[in-house]
């Protein structure tokens, strides 16, 4: 059933206003936490109050339903991705695999370059893979150790993580959201990918040269005594092997043969545990196998691994040493761990899904439609609207196929190049979505890397640059010719 009448943009603004009021209550009652509970509950509280004129309007519930469940329907992949990664989180622990990338990169790495150079490997990687997820899940883990033990403030770490993988996403031929781009504005990927180098490369050279400012003026010196404690208690606990990066160097091979990403993952948490079995059970000298499982001494060893892994995959394992920063770093929660993350998610489609079967989003993104006088000014409603949707559907791949469906009618009126809105969709779109809390993307990295998105947003220097570059060349090409191709 349709609405009786088109709800007017106040009208439609309201569910937004009383979401922005109920986070920024949450921030400040909760600080870091308002992700672990209190911001689920905004969102249903807005979704209801969305509902609720919605229904004034003369929308039947089943059609209020039927946008939720759509709009679920569509998170469904991300929340697989998300079980499967704390399964994975686990089995990479118990096998040691990520004990040893800390281990190794203890000895590469130092606090001068350790930022520069974080955000070179997680471009490498991210453009390999065209994931920023798997990016994070795999070198992201590992690299947040390495920084604590280097002493290097986590909000910094998580920023040189996520502006690296948010680079390859953005510019991987293998990435979901470069494909979807040019989708929805009607342009090829090739010419997407040409088009987005003009705003991608010099936000990514601003940041790099950010990153390495950073390093070199606001990390001191390494406590080699401190590196060399935490090496040897990873070593006490664990059979360290330059073969343990045979399992991630699968997965990522798998991805960059753009084997899907839920398959690839399995794969992975599959091989963490029979590692885990060959490096830590069979070869290990300390059975921390053994050690780790619930069941007694009364039940054979096969059962004791078998147990082992399968809590690692669900459940709260951690390695318990007389080192701190050991104990800190070597601990995953299994799918369990991800339960709150996928409540946020679940919650956020609830809201994004009344909010678009209700037109609301729609009428919001039309009235900024109609104060577009120029090229630049187009392009700052494209990257508004992309950073509206992260804010208020959050979810990624609504702020790039919502105003991407919106926008590229007015492109072509305008005569404009349809890689003008598809780089303009991914120049906000896709790197603002990790700067949400309540976002999925923010919600997932803030799980994986254990960093709060308002701790370290202010060092996502690729991400906060991107859309304002995108303004900024827009302007430069077309200031003299405002609708020129």
């Amino acid at each position: 059933m349709s609405l009786s009448k088109p709800p007017t943009v106040m009208y439609a603004a309201v569910p937004i206003l009383t979401l922005i009021g109920l986070l920024v209550l949450n921030v400040l009652y909760f600080g870091a936490d308002a992700s672990y509970g209190p911001n689920q509950i905004a969102l249903l509280l807005a979704a209801s109050v969305a509902g609720l004129l919605a229904y004034r309007q003369g929308l039947q519930w089943n059609d209020i339903m039927e946008g939720i469940l759509k709009s679920i329907n569509h998170a469904m992949p991300s929340i697989l991705i998300l079980l499967l990664i704390g399964a994975l989180a686990g089995t990479w622990l118990i096998s040691g695999i990520v004990p040893a990338m800390i281990y190794y990169g203890l000895n590469i790495l130092t606090p001068k370059v350790f930022l520069l150079a974080t955000c070179l490997v997680c471009m490498v990687v991210s453009t390999a893979t065209g994931s920023s997820w798997s990016t994070a899940a795999t070198v992201g883990v590992a690299l947040m150790g390495v920084g604590q033990a280097l002493q290097v403030h986590p909000g910094l770490v998580a920023g040189a993580i996520i502006s690296g993988a948010y680079f390859g996403d953005k510019m991987s031929p293998l990435s979901d959201t470069t494909n979807l781009a040019p989708a929805m504005a009607g342009t090829d990927l090739f010419t997407h990918i040409r088009a987005m180098t003009a705003t991608t490369i010099p936000s990514m050279v601003i940041a790099l040269v950010l990153f390495a400012i950073l390093g070199f003026t606001r990390t001191g010196q390494a406590d080699q005594a401190g590196i060399d404690a935490v090496q040897q208690a990873i070593s006490q606990h664990f059979n360290i092997s330059p073969m343990l990066f045979v399992v991630p160097a699968v997965v990522i091979f798998l991805i960059v043969r753009k084997v899907p990403a839920l398959p690839a993952l399995l794969v992975g948490v599959l091989l963490g545990a029979a590692f885990a079995v060959v490096f830590q059970g069979w070869l290990g000298q300390a059975q921390l196998l053994e050690s780790i499982s619930p069941l007694g001494e009364g039940y054979a060893t096969w059962e004791r691994y078998f147990s082992a892994i399968t809590l690692s995959m669900y459940g709260e394992v951690g390695i318990s040493s007389d080192n701190e920063v050991v104990t800190g770093l070597l601990k995953a929660k299994g799918m369990m761990g991800m339960m709150f993350v996928i409540l946020l998610v679940i919650t956020a489609m609830v809201f994004g899904g009344v909010m678009e079967s209700a037109h609301f989003l729609q009428v919001l993104v039309e009235a900024l439609i109609k104060k577009v006088q120029g090229t630049t000014s187009l392009v700052t409603a494209t990257v508004g609207s992309c950073i509206f949707f992260n804010l208020t559907a959050s979810e990624q791949y609504v702020s790039i196929v919502v105003p991407g469906r919106m926008f590229s009618d007015v492109y072509a009126r305008k005569g404009l190049p349809p890689q003008l809105l598809s780089r303009s969709l991914e120049d906000a779109g896709t790197v603002t979505s990790v700067l949400v809390p309540w976002n999925s993307c923010g919600a997932y990295h803030h799980s994986v890397l254990g960093v709060n998105p308002l701790m370290y947003l202010p060092y996502c220097f690729f991400n906060l640059i991107s859309p304002f570059m995108s303004i900024f060349i827009t302007y430069l090409a077309y200031r003299k010719k405002p609708w020129a191709k």
